[in-house]
């Protein structure tokens, strides 16, 4: 006896450029944010954890499910994050097993960048980010990540948004063409 899957909706497929770039603009503005409360002593300060944690929560969270799908990196960049089988926004159940999983690996990669000029083998702490977040290379049909498969959930373009990326490359464009002339 086999079990058919049912095949999840055709939805718009996101380039990997425009995901890295939504979680890199996610993950400055954790960053910067637990970055405040850092000293220079040696190590990892438990309150600076802490504090990126809990605003890693808000803003991968509370601000994913109030805002239709959308952080502030995915509405800069007009992507949503949606169940696949439901094609709707993630429940909180949903949001905290996936956030759970790639926040770990953010919290791993901003010790790593707090801690590599001291210790240059804290490079080695991106692994388990670059793991979870490669898988989604190998994947064709719907660009998963491990934490994406973990929570069915799927990233998708979307209509509402900023369009940085097309701002950006528009002003690019321009800039370009006025060192021409």
């Amino acid at each position: 006896m086999t079990i058919e899957r049912i095949p999840p909706p055709n939805y718009p497929r996101v380039e990997f450029g425009r995901r890295i770039t939504a979680f890199g603009i996610d993950f400055l503005i954790v960053w910067l944010v637990s970055s405040l409360l850092g000293t220079s002593a040696l190590g990892v300060q438990f309150l600076q954890i802490l504090v990126f944690a809990i605003a890693w929560l808000v803003l991968r969270v509370v601000v994913v499910y109030n805002n239709q799908g959308q952080s502030l990196g995915r509405y800069a960049l007009d992507m949503r994050l949606l169940e696949v089988e439901r094609g709707r926004v993630p429940d909180l159940q949903t949001l905290l097993k996936r956030e759970a999983i790639i926040g770990v690996g953010a919290l791993l990669l901003a010790i790593a960048l707090s801690n590599i000029i001291r210790n240059p083998t804290a490079i080695l702490l991106i692994l388990p980010l670059a793991i979870d977040c490669g898988t989604a290379v190998s994947d064709t049909q719907l660009r998963q990540a491990l934490h994406d498969r973990y929570a069915r959930t799927i990233i998708v373009s979307a209509r509402r948004g900023y369009s940085l990326d097309i701002k950006v490359k528009r002003m690019l464009e321009t800039l370009q063409r006025n060192v021409r002339r």
